[in-house]
């Protein structure tokens, strides 16, 4: 019986990409978006959930398990990105960063496991970022809120492991998305103190997106650990040096690596 799969944030760049990629694979798999149109796009049904709304989380399992009698797989996968130096970015625009890149996951897996507990079955993976392994300059806020799903991953691992639920944290690095379309963008302020620098670093970083690698790489990487017996706890989904700066940090004294990133990010 193959497997069913909800994947949340499917109507566009890596949540489409999975969505598209595992449906080919014969699984039954389910996608959402806030508001779903043009649906006849896609290779899998698209159906209503916003992570910020419980009432229409529990809305979309309910219908999923009430159609097929089971789930499977979450890809815990939508998410929104934000940057602007910390000082300039207004405090309302942190909260709701953190209510749908964090809460909003962890409310989408409150919603799953009553029902994977019951299976004695089931896989969660909890889409994060390179981003979340470091505190990068006018990305601090994405990068905290990538880094918090990271170590709530961890806990719930421990927490759900006797259920037989496997809990798995995937970490895209820079992937050739619309994500830049979708940032909140803390204005470039006239009379900001960090105004040159943010505006060479926005410049910077749609470049980095735009150079991304495809988004298939992570739909491939979802479905070899979908089909791994004992799957790791973290993945990460880059090019080398992406994937590199990650053990660099963990080697290097700190300050030492807080200076090479000012030197690629031109501070």
């Amino acid at each position: 019986m193959p497997k069913v799969i909800l994947v949340t944030g499917a109507s566009s760049g890596i949540g489409k990409s999975i969505a598209t990629f595992l449906s080919e694979k014969k699984y039954k798999v389910y996608g959402t978006s806030r508001n779903p149109k043009n649906t006849e796009n896609f290779s899998f049904e698209l159906i209503s959930l916003d992570v910020l709304n419980v009432d229409t989380i529990n809305k979309a399992v309910d219908y999923i398990i009430d159609k097929e009698g089971r789930l499977d797989v979450l890809v815990n996968n939508a998410g929104m990105g934000i940057t602007g130096p910390i000082e300039d970015t207004p405090t309302q625009e942190m909260k709701a960063v953190f209510n749908t890149n964090f809460f909003g996951a962890i409310d989408v897996m409150k919603a799953v496991l009553p029902n994977m507990r019951t299976q004695k079955s089931g896989i969660i993976l909890n889409v994060t970022s390179i981003a979340g392994y470091m505190g990068l300059p006018f990305r601090g806020l994405y990068s905290a809120s990538k880094g918090a799903l990271e170590i709530v991953t961890e806990a719930t691992s421990m927490e759900v492991k006797g259920f037989g639920i496997k809990v798995i944290s995937v970490a895209p690095g820079d992937f050739a998305t619309n994500i830049a379309a979708g940032r909140y963008h803390t204005p470039v302020f006239e009379n900001s103190a960090y105004k040159d620098k943010y505006q060479e670093n926005l410049d910077l970083m749609d470049a980095h997106v735009d150079e991304g690698m495809d988004p298939i790489e992570m739909a491939k990487v979802v479905y070899k650990i979908i089909n791994t017996k004992k799957p790791k706890l973290h993945y990460k989904v880059g090019d080398f040096m992406q994937k590199f700066s990650i053990v660099l940090k963990r080697i290097l004294p700190d300050r030492m690596y807080e200076k090479l990133l000012m030197n690629h990010y031109k501070l």
